[in-house]
């Protein structure tokens, strides 16, 4: 039987913009964040729907985790669940400075080439607020949604846009698979995790 992590739960769809800030607020020093809008008031502005349009899917299949009092988040989108790129790129076109707006559009492209052919829970944003981190809730919500997939024995797949977090996720079992650079673009790292890499 599938046991999740003590403390973390799913958001109900009531809950939407207290998760949603959390995943803002943890976001503000994120390199391909503040690459796509550079000036923080941009940032505070766009980040909310941008996020809702790329991981937004999460509330419609209780797979939007957050801990007790929403200092951290973790969007999920289950197998066959995709963000929407659509509307996502008309933000971007909307709202980032346009001498960056190529290389963010390939890079989310290549983001999106770079999904395992097989069925696979997708974690496009996971994140703590700055005032909350170091204090271990990144890692129990890590876990929450690791042990599902475990249980499912279903592939997941994540993209590590800060290479500060790459050491949380190897320690939960996923491996790089690659590199995205594009242009003056921050490095981004795709990683998948195999059932059987419990910890």
């Amino acid at each position: 039987m599938f046991h999740p992590s003590i403390d973390i739960r799913s958001a109900r769809h009531d809950e939407k913009p207290q998760t949603v800030a959390a995943i803002v607020a943890a976001f503000i020093t994120d390199p391909i964040a503040r690459f796509a809008w550079p000036r923080p008031h941009d940032y505070l502005q766009a980040a909310p729907a941008a996020t809702t349009e790329f991981a937004g899917g999460a509330f419609e299949h209780g797979t939007a985790y957050v801990s007790p009092d929403f200092r951290g988040a973790a969007l999920w989108l289950p197998p066959d669940v995709h963000p929407n790129g659509e509307a996502l790129e008309q933000i971007f076109r909307r709202t980032a400075p346009p001498a960056r707006l190529d290389d963010l559009l390939m890079t989310f492209e290549r983001m999106g080439e770079s999904h395992p052919e097989e069925p696979h829970w997708y974690l496009p944003m996971i994140g703590v607020e700055p005032f909350a981190q170091a204090k271990g809730l990144g890692a129990a919500l890590m876990r929450h949604a690791v042990a599902r997939c475990e249980h499912e024995g279903i592939l997941a797949y994540l993209e590590s846009s800060n290479p500060r977090n790459i050491s949380l996720y190897l320690r939960y079992g996923f491996e790089p698979t690659g590199e995205i650079q594009i242009g003056a673009a921050p490095l981004v790292t795709p990683m998948v995790r195999r059932p059987g890499r419990l910890r």
